[in-house]
């Protein structure tokens, strides 16, 4: 487990501080899942062929039976999952979305998707883990769950879009969906010519919009959940909003550098979300 914890610390997520003061049980299985995630994220953005990323991914679709299906996990995160995480009775099929979600990036980079596609993607890539994530916190309400995994997943996620607009860009990936690049009146579809247009800022605030939106739901729906549950999704979504309210302040035409948020500010935040404040 140590191997799994050191790699979550390492890669610097504000994940990590949101998770550091679980009791040790829920804060193992969310350091493995974390660890699953960031894997088969690594896949995608690995320099590997296409057609090797294609039999990996697939590969984890076998593990997934194999960890269900009671038989030896292959993968030492496999074997981490079954150990750590199947006592909160997270559901298969949820794992399955996250990959199928994760493969729209292969065999071509995602660029400019509609709004449909978008949610889906957001559900995937961030729906999921915050689904599993509040099922190992010890919420048990079904429509909660969904609620608020959706809601808050979409915010965190765009976040991340646009807060990695640059990098994604470089990597011939554009996550800002097509129904906001024409409203902004940005006619290339080519990542790196949107990244330098004049009206790039436009989109990214009709972006942002709705990633306030959300965020403001999710704070809304979090006041649901019991107290045990509530803070380590509080504290993710504090550190997670500081990060978009830096951007908000600074103004979205602004792409680099990115923001940065202390590792004792994200402690802080962390610690008052645990307080209940």
């Amino acid at each position: 487990m140590n191997n799994i914890k050191k790699m979550v610390k390492k890669s610097g997520t504000s994940f990590f501080w949101s998770m550091r003061l679980l009791p040790s049980a829920k804060r193992n299985a969310m350091y493995t899942i974390y660890a699953f995630f960031r894997h088969v994220d690594d896949i995608v953005d690995g320099d590997a062929p296409v057609e090797e990323k294609v039999e990996l991914l697939g590969a984890w679709r076998e593990e997934l039976d194999n960890i269900y299906d009671k038989k030896l996990p292959q993968t030492d995160i496999g074997r981490r999952i079954y150990k750590n995480c199947m006592r909160f009775k997270l559901p298969k099929e949820e794992f399955v979305k996250l990959l199928e979600s994760i493969s729209m990036d292969v065999p071509e980079p995602l660029q400019a998707p509609n709004l449909q596609k978008f949610n889906q993607y957001c559900r995937g890539v961030a729906g999921v883990p915050g689904n599993l994530s509040l099922r190992i916190f010890g919420c048990k309400d079904e429509v909660l769950i969904d609620e608020l995994a959706n809601s808050l997943g979409k915010a965190l996620q765009i976040t991340n879009i646009l807060r990695d607009v640059k990098e994604d860009a470089m990597a011939q990936r554009l996550y800002i969906p097509e129904e906001f690049l024409q409203k902004a009146g940005i006619k290339s579809r080519d990542p790196l010519t949107v990244l330098v247009d004049k009206n790039l800022a436009i989109a990214r605030e009709e972006l942002a919009k709705v990633a306030q939106a959300e965020y403001t739901r999710a704070f809304e729906l979090i006041k649901k959940l019991d107290k045990k549950s509530a803070r380590p999704v509080r504290a993710i979504a504090y550190i997670y909003k500081r990060y978009f309210d830096i951007m908000q302040k600074r103004g979205w035409e602004i792409i680099s550098p990115k923001p940065r948020v202390h590792k004792l500010t994200k402690m802080g935040l962390a610690l008052k979300a645990f307080m209940g404040k």
